[in-house]
């Protein structure tokens, strides 16, 4: 079945409307775009357009397509990290605050039920993720360009890229914490399989398969102490680290906490400016990550004490002298 059509087919049975990729309305673009300017082979033979790309300025592509598949783009995005950010927040709550977020949510919703909205928004994510990346393709295809890359390099940097999402993750590692629940599936579109964590050569990989041969990794591994994340957090960018080493990167204490950072500090990995006002702690993944790594975990946990203890000890005395010398 071709993918347009099953992910007609995906949106329709949808209980929730939810936002989604014109992928059909964007297909008759590119062939209104194609009709438009290569009328006939002998036009692009002889004709003043070139048929290795779009003209300069084309009206489809620069005025509609591009513009029209940005919005789609953001309000996906935008809807998935308010719904993953709601579900993820219940599961984690404890005592009268998980009371008072029901009561909001004017909904008691049971264990099985959260687990279901979990795998639906992890192929929400992912079924559209797939979608942007195809009709980017079809794009590339029919003008022979890399436009289609450049744009989405262009909407990474602009962070409504849904696999760059550190909800994306959190919401992986949420369905593998709580998989051993037995719940009766018969209404989930069968579009991923399992959410699996994984060690190769010790390195973790949180990864998971869609149709389509379509596989979806995050690495686990810090790129500033080289070990597995603890603590981990997520920037903006979407690359992820342990909490006291995205502290040391932004230049603050864990007292002062990474989102005291600088709006000029850059991420380690991919050099973008901003990245730690906003940046996630992946509260799921560190729960995933305690269960599988055990011993690890302790280990780091005595020595960042020790470290974090350290760093309060000098604020504190820092706050001191410079009171005294007040």
């Amino acid at each position: 079945m071709k993918f347009c059509k099953t992910y007609q087919q995906y949106l329709e049975r949808q209980e929730q409307n939810l936002p989604g990729v014109g992928f059909k309305k964007l297909k008759k673009m590119l062939k209104k775009c194609r009709r438009d300017h290569f009328q006939s082979q002998d036009d692009i033979i002889d004709g003043p357009h070139d048929i290795r790309s779009c003209p300069k300025h084309c009206s489809v592509c620069d005025g509609t397509f591009f513009p029209e598949l940005m919005n789609e783009m953001s309000a996906v995005v935008g809807s998935f990290n308010e719904r993953a950010q709601k579900l993820l927040e219940l599961h984690l709550a404890s005592g009268f605050r998980k009371y008072v977020i029901w009561f909001k949510d004017k909904l008691r919703r049971d264990h099985a039920s959260l687990i279901q909205e979990g795998k639906e928004l992890v192929t929400y994510a992912l079924i559209n993720a797939t979608a942007i990346r195809k009709i980017l393709k079809k794009y590339d295809k029919v003008h022979y360009s890399k436009q289609g890359q450049a744009f989405k390099s262009q909407a990474q940097s602009m962070h409504i890229e849904i696999l760059q999402s550190p909800w994306l993750c959190e919401l992986m590692a949420f369905h593998i914490n709580l998989r051993e629940t037995k719940l009766n599936s018969s209404k989930m579109p069968a579009l991923f399989e399992e959410c699996v964590l994984t060690f190769n050569d010790d390195k973790p990989f949180l990864s998971c398969e869609l149709f389509d041969s379509v596989n979806l990794s995050f690495e686990l591994t810090c790129s500033i102490c080289l070990d597995t994340v603890f603590d981990p957090v997520s920037l903006t960018c979407g690359h992820i680290f342990c909490y006291m080493c995205a502290c040391f990167a932004a230049k603050v204490t864990t007292v002062d906490g990474i989102k005291a950072a600088d709006s000029k500090e850059k991420c380690p990995l991919c050099r973008e400016a901003g990245v730690f006002e906003g940046a996630v702690h992946l509260e799921e993944l560190c729960i995933l990550l305690t269960r599988s790594c055990p011993e690890y975990y302790a280990e780091r946990l005595r020595s960042e004490r020790v470290e974090r203890l350290k760093q309060a000890k000098e604020h504190w005395d820092n706050l001191g002298r410079a009171f005294v010398g007040v």
